[in-house]
Order: C-alpha cells, then structure tokens, then sequence
C-alpha cells in the first residue's frame, strides 16, 4: 500500500505538474545561458602591505596609549569616505568601484602581539587594467597611512579637550569642599577642641560636684525645716502667713477691738433681744470690724483677696507670741533656702545634661570633619591628576604620528578566472532544477488544506475523538442526468455490505436507540445524499420501518433514483405540503418498509421553513410513526439547516471524503459541536479505495471513465473559492 505522504506528494504533483515544469525549463534555461558565456578577459591584481609602526620611545603616558588604540582599526576607518574619494580623484575611478573591487586582510584578534613578526594589513585591489589597480591602491595605502595619523592627532585633542574642559569644574568643587571644611571648623571647632584637652569632661565633673554639695546642703536645710515644723505644728507657708499677721499693728489694734465687740455681745445678750437696737448696733460694729480685718489681711498676704483665709483663721493666725514668731520667721527663711537651692540644683543638673549632649555628640562631629576632610583630599587629588593629565596630553601633540607604514609597494598581476565546462555547469542546474521542481511541489502538498488519503481523514478524526463508523467505496453515478444515488436500490448491489456495516455500527453508538440520524457534511460534493438515500434502503432492507427525509431545501430532489416524484404544488405552499403527511411521505416502489419524504426544491426561505411548526410536528409525528428516520440536509459551509433541525433529532453523523474534505473547516465543525454539546454521533469516509465486484459491463464501463475524470474533477474544485478557502463558514 502507497503511504500517505507519497500519495499526497504524488496528488500535488499531478495538480500542479505545469508549475514543477515551468520551474524546471527555467532554471535549466538560465544554466544554458549561463553554461555558453565566452570566457571573461584577464585582470589585474594590485597587492599591497601595510605594518602596524612599533611604539617608539615616548615622554608621554597619553602618546603610548594613542598608538595602542591606532593599531585597532576596521574597514570601516580605513575605507572612509574621504580616503575613497581621494583614490578615487586621483585614479580616475569611481569611488563604487573601488568599495566593489578592493579586499582588505586585518591581522587576526588577540595574534597583533603574540605574533613572532609585526602585524600587517594585506590590501588587494581588482582591475581591467594594470595601471589603475596600482595607482589605485599605492594612493589607497598613502590615504590610509595619513587617515592613521589624522585619528590619532585628533585623539590627542580630544583629550586634551575633554581634560581643559573639566579642569574648571573640578577646581571648583575642591573650592566649595575647603569651604565647606572651613566653615565647619568655625561653628563646631572650640567644642571638638575642648574634648581633646579635657575641658568639656572636667566641666561634667565640676557640675557633678556642684550637684552633690547643693544636695548635701538641701538636706541640711530640710531637717532645719522639718524640726521647726514640727515645734511650731505649723507648714513653712502656714509659719510665713501667720508671722505676718502677728507682725502687723494694725491687725492686732483690729482683733482686739473685735474681741471687746464679741465681749459686749455676749454679756448683753443675756438681757437684750437680738433685735434690741444696742445688739443691732453691736452686731454691725463686730462685721464691720471682720470686713476690716479680711481686707487687711489681704493688704498683708497679697493676692487682692483672692486667696485671703476666713476671718477665725486670721484671727488665729495672728496670734502668735513673739518667741514662735521668731521660730516662724526662721522656718520662712529656710524655706526660701531651701527654694533657690532646688533651683540651683536645677540649673546644675540642666547644664550638666547639655553638657553629656554635646559630649555624645562628638564623635559624629569627628566624623563629619572627618568626611569633609577626606572629600577635600579626594578633590585635591582628582584635580592634581587632572593637572598632569592636561601637560600629559599636551605633550603627546607633539609626539603624533601615524601608526601604519607601508611595508611593502603595491605590485601587479594578472589574475585569470578558471573556465568552467559549459556540461558542468548544465548538468548542475538541471541538477537544481530538479531539486527545486521536487522541493516546490513538496511545498505546496505540505500547504494543501484538503485531504487526500482516508488515512489523513481518519487520523484528523481520531486526534478529535470523533468515532469513525465507517469507511464507504466510491459510489458513482450510473446516470448522471437522473442522479442515480440509490445504488442499494438495484438488484444484487455489491455496496450492501458496507452500508449494513455502517448501519449496524450506528446502531451501537453509545449504546442507545437511536430512531432519528441527521447526516450533513463539511462542503460540498462529500456524497451525503448518496450516504443517507443507501442507509435508509439498508435500514428498510433490514426490516425497518424507514422514513428518508430530504430537508435539503436548497437543492433539487434526488426522488427520482427511487421513482418517486415530488408533488407539484409543494413547491408553490411548501408549509400546506409538510402539514399534510398524505401527501408529503410517498411509498418507494420496489423497496419494502421504505417512504421518502422528497424535497420540494431549491427555496428561498428555507431557514423559515425548517424552523416552522408544520416541520417540527412532522418529524414529531415521524418519530412515533418510524423505526429509522434518516434526515438529509446541507453542508455546514453552505448555512445553518442542519443546526436548526439537530434538536428534533437523536444525533448528527458528519459526512466526509478525500479530496474534498478540508482539515480547517472539518476542525472547525467538529470543534463547533464539541462546544455546544450537540450529540455528534460519529464520521463516515466516503470514497475508500476498497475492492467492489462489480457485476455489469455497463459499471464496469463508468468505473474506468471515472478514474480518468477524477483529476479534472478535483482541478475545478480546487477553483471555487468555496471549497478551496472555506470562506462559507457556519
């Protein structure tokens, strides 16, 4: 059995056998020319040498690294446009030309200084004639040796340009760092000078001194006050209020006429009412005499009377006799002492706090001096560096040169081409020619989108997980005008056995009955009508009350292979057609237990029709009246029918064939189903290459008329653009 590819390569050789034989006299056409070309007229070959110049004695740091990074040169430096240009003035040529027929050799990378001998550049130059190609390449090889020392003086300058051009900038950041280092000296110097001779820490110990004597001091001063507290009962505020009451002349003149007051009352009130007008008179003397005291007592104290004590209270504050005022006087005193003390204390331990700030401090300050120190020095020495880059530079000026010397004079020869044998040359480009032809075909058998073997067909199917229930022979048309598709139909048929295979296997999908099958396909001509009309005679021959369906309604009616014939009226009210079952479901003749509902033909609004009540109730009706119904419809490239009609049925079976089926559209449809869930029951091959007896002349006769119309046949269908793009989609 031929493999798959080789079938496929030799189908796209027969397809497009005129493009391999056009590609093939083409190229065999231009090794001719190219095999009786006379044989080219000599040239001459300049040749020259140039020498990479050994660096000499130099003053200058900057000389000896220029000639190092002359000696890196490409075609692209030595071939400028100004040295081409001058050969080209000088020699008379075009500077094309000398781009065109000039080679240039440079000295292999990481061998210019491991070499036992100098480094060189080998020039060739190609001309018609022996005085050009020298000419030529001696003014080259001066041009060159020049365009070295230009690159190198301009180098030098370049450097000394860029240094001159820096030397401001960084004399001016040295400036601002000495600045800055200055300023830093004269805010925070004294405190960084103190803490290296030891004033700031003997003035923390002075301060911790101080605060231990004012401590010892305090507590002396607070036992005084604690045991005059407790001799006199008294709060150093209470001892300061009531010595100055007692000290005041006014207050005692005042406390004792209210004392002589209150007497007076008492010994009248043991003969006089309260309302008695001496008693009233009493009264009014005793609050005046408490009003005068208060304001008095404020006057005394302070606090505009804000914070004057009661009139008892200052009456027994007042009192005291002059040994415990003395005493009270002393407790005031210590108790002022005993104020600024804890204020000193203070002060002290505020300033010794400041102190031990600022001494954690320096080593930060030390360090920052530190850091503006240093970013001085580096200034110091990026501009000292600077300084004797710029006299490096200036001395290497001095000191350029070009880093190439010519080696070796340019000299001539005559260089002859080697004639090839004009067979040679033939025999090579028929040898191409071949290659090509073979490889062009292989290109366009690899871009071919449709199937050509069931091989290719059957393996697309299984990658897809789509069952393939079975692979059918070619069936023909016995009469084409008739459109005889109801091969089962005739007397001893040699398809039946394929088709009661396919029948048998559709019966064991998924293990369920299965009463109505929709059979559609990808594209055109795939034989789905040929398919449904001999599986619905299989089923009828089986015993089956079979119904075949064509809702097909874009396309005549195929009836007339089983001599049914539609009625005429169908097609002017197709609706009253299908609602009438009497009329629309017709007895085949000849077949037993087979009816065909014949199509009414090509409609305009056939989408309407299948999705109208009539159909639908038809083929609900045709289900319960049936064993097998077998539903033909269109291709999924042509338009939607067959998705329309798929819900009044129990699954869909895809029809396809070589040489017309299209990987796309079939990856397409299949991958359209999958996705909607549609109950895709399986595949069928039409147009296997399987052996068929046949039992008639007149098959036998078709058959061999067929095999040699087949390769026209598939060559117009690869021109509609339906089929050979898949542009109808679904």
């Amino acid at each position: 059995m031929t493999p798959p590819f080789v079938k496929r390569y030799l189908i796209a050789l027969d397809q497009h056998k005129l493009i391999a034989v056009a590609s093939f006299a083409v190229i065999v056409g231009v090794s001719g020319v190219v095999a009786i070309q006379p044989p080219p007229s000599p040239t001459y070959k300049a040749e020259g040498t140039l020498a990479y110049n050994t660096p000499a004695t130099s003053f200058s740091t900057t000389g000896v690294q220029i000639q190092e990074q002359g000696r890196q040169l490409t075609p692209q430096i030595l071939l400028a446009d100004n040295v081409v240009n001058a050969a080209a003035v000088q020699a008379r040529v075009k500077p094309q030309d000398i781009i065109r027929k000039l080679k240039l050799k440079l000295p292999e990378e990481g061998k210019k200084d491991d070499a036992p001998v100098a480094p060189v550049i080998e020039i060739e130059y190609i001309a018609d004639n022996q005085t050009t190609a020298k000419t030529v390449l001696d003014v080259l090889m001066q041009k060159m040796v020049e365009q070295s020392r230009l690159i190198n003086s301009a180098r030098v300058r370049a450097i000394t340009g860029s240094v001159e051009k820096r030397l401001p900038e960084a004399q001016k950041a040295l400036r601002n760092a000495e600045q800055q280092l200055e300023r830093y000296d004269r805010t925070e110097g004294p405190a960084l000078f103190a803490a290296q001779d030891g004033t700031l820490v003997k003035e923390i110990t002075d301060s911790q001194q101080q605060q231990r004597q004012l401590q010892i001091t305090l507590s002396s001063v607070d036992a005084q006050i604690n045991s005059l507290v407790n001799k006199l009962g008294l709060t150093p505020d209470q001892a300061y209020t009531s010595s100055a009451l007692s000290a005041d002349p006014i207050i005692a003149k005042l406390r004792a006429q209210l004392l002589q007051a209150e007497t007076q009352l008492e010994i009248l009130s043991r003969d006089l009412r309260p309302e008695h007008p001496q008693m009233v008179a009493l009264l009014r003397q005793k609050e005046a005499y408490e009003t005068l005291l208060r304001e008095r007592a404020t006057e005394v104290l302070g606090g505009n009377g804000v914070a004057a004590p009661l009139p008892g209270k200052i009456r027994q504050d007042s009192s005291l006799d002059p040994a415990r005022q003395q005493l009270a006087n002393a407790l005031s005193g210590l108790q002022t002492q005993r104020d600024a003390l804890q204020q000193q204390l203070q002060a002290t331990t505020k300033t010794e706090q400041q102190l031990r700030e600022q001494y954690q401090g320096l080593p930060n300050k030390q360090l920052e001096r530190g850091r503006l120190a240093q970013q001085v020095q580096l200034q110091q020495d990026f501009y000292n560096k600077l300084l004797a880059g710029l006299a490096d530079a200036k001395a290497a000026e001095t000191e350029a040169v070009s880093s190439l010397s010519i080696a070796q004079a340019p000299q001539v020869s005559i260089e002859q081409e080697k004639v090839t044998n004009p067979a040679v040359t033939l025999g090579a480009g028929t040898f191409i020619a071949v290659l090509v032809a073979g490889g062009l075909i292989l290109l366009l058998a690899t871009l071919d989108n449709t199937f050509h073997t069931p091989e290719e067909i059957r393996q697309s199917l299984v990658q897809r997980e789509v069952p393939v229930l079975a692979e059918l022979p070619l069936v023909m048309f016995l009469d084409p005008e008739q459109g005889d598709a109801a091969i089962l139909a005739k007397p001893d048929s040699p398809y039946l056995e394929f088709y009661e295979r396919f029948r048998s296997n559709l019966r064991r999908v998924e293990n369920k009955s299965l009463r109505v099958v929709l059979l559609t396909s990808t594209v055109e001509r795939e034989g789905k009508s040929v398919s449904a009309y001999n599986l619905a005679i299989a089923s009828a021959q089986a015993g089956k009350r079979t119904l075949l369906v064509e809702a097909d309604l874009r396309s005549p009616s195929l009836s007339k292979s089983l001599k049914v014939v539609c009625d005429p009226n169908a097609t002017i009210e197709p609706l009253r057609y299908y609602s009438a079952k009497s009329d629309c479901i017709r007895l085949v003749p000849n077949i037993e237990n087979l009816y065909i509902m014949p199509s009414p033909g090509s409609q305009r609004q056939a989408a309407a029709i299948l999705e109208s009540s009539e159909l639908q109730q038809f083929l609900e009706d045709a289900r319960g009246r049936f064993d097998f119904v077998v539903i033909d419809t269109p291709a999924l490239s042509r338009c939607n029918d067959a998705l329309l009609i798929e819900p009044l049925t129990d699954g869909i079976v895809i029809v396809t064939r070589p040489g017309y089926t299209q990987e796309s559209i079939l990856a397409e449809a299949v991958e359209e189903l999958t996705e909607a869930e549609l109950p895709l029951l399986g595949a069928i091959i039409n147009g296997v290459d399987k052996p068929v007896p046949l039992t008639t002349t007149k098959e036998k006769e078709i058959t061999a008329e067929y095999q040699e119309t087949t390769t026209i046949e598939q060559e117009e269908l690869e021109k509609d653009d339906n089929i050979k793009t898949g542009a109808m989609r679904f």
